[in-house]
């Protein structure tokens, strides 16, 4: 296993909609935080859009990376066949083994799509990891996977995603450990409100919340998986989007610490 980093690591820097900073990371910035921090992987999923990209800037994007020894990881949404296909060549030119990607349906619709791209994804060597997220229970999703039957499809396994799914991590690691291709760590704590009516979820350090990395690490090297892993953080809004940022470069180095003494 490596660690990696994401566009997910540093979210409030990279831009929220509604939440810009004055000067977001791009895709260059977030290779160069990767190797500041010494740290082999760097996805990048949702934001910068790579599809955005012309060739050019892809070529660069790569050329970069590689001379820092950087490997990239790409990310998407949608498994359209269009799409998957358009994102596999953007995954040949950074030199992505992994595709991660987000379906909201597991129908046989769905299905059909993935097995048409599938067998032109096989010729490259790229696999197709589908997060686990809150529009389905992780039952379903390896029950999904596990009727197309590829070795090419897998799970992006996150950590938290499926709360809203009323799901534990531990439901989550048992259920998808053996499909796991890549993993995504959030760290998490449940605060009862000031009130007492109610809770709330909230992000925090990897390492420093309730979250075991331990036996997470633990459940997926025993069911034969060796994933990247990608460190990403639910840091919360504090006053302004400077001071959040601040707040969310102390978090990413404090947890790339903490995973370092794990992993």
């Amino acid at each position: 296993m490596h660690i990696g980093v994401s566009n997910y690591t540093w979210p409030w820097a990279v831009g929220r909609e509604g939440y810009e900073p004055k000067k977001p990371l791009d895709a260059k910035a977030l290779v160069e935080l990767a190797h500041r921090f010494e740290v082999p992987v760097l996805q990048i999923a949702d934001k910068p859009v790579l599809h955005e990209m012309d060739d050019d800037e892809l070529h660069h994007f790569a050329t970069y990376a590689a001379q820092l020894e950087i490997t990239l990881e790409v990310g998407t949404r949608s498994i359209e066949p269009d799409h998957l296909l358009s994102y596999l060549r953007i995954a040949q030119k950074l030199k992505s083994k992994i595709l991660r990607s987000i379906t909201y349906k597991l129908d046989s619709e769905a299905e059909s799509w993935l097995k048409e791209v599938l067998p032109i994804y096989a010729e490259t060597g790229v696999s197709i990891a589908l997060e686990n997220h809150d529009e389905h229970g992780s039952k379903e999703l390896a029950d999904f996977i596990d009727r197309i039957g590829s070795p090419l499809l897998g799970v992006c396994l996150d950590t938290v995603n499926s709360f809203a799914a009323l799901e534990s991590p531990e439901i989550v690691v048992k259920t998808l450990a053996p499909f796991t291709l890549n993993l995504h760590i959030k760290d998490f704590d449940v605060v009862r409100a000031g009130h007492d009516l109610g809770f709330s979820i909230v992000g925090r350090p990897a390492g420093e919340g309730r979250l075991n990395i331990h036996w997470i690490i633990e459940q997926i090297t025993k069911a034969g998986q060796d994933p990247n892993v990608i460190l990403e953080l639910w840091t919360p809004f504090t006053e302004s989007v400077e001071k959040t940022i601040e707040m969310e470069a102390e978090w990413a180095e404090r947890s790339l610490q903490n995973l370092r003494s794990i992993i």
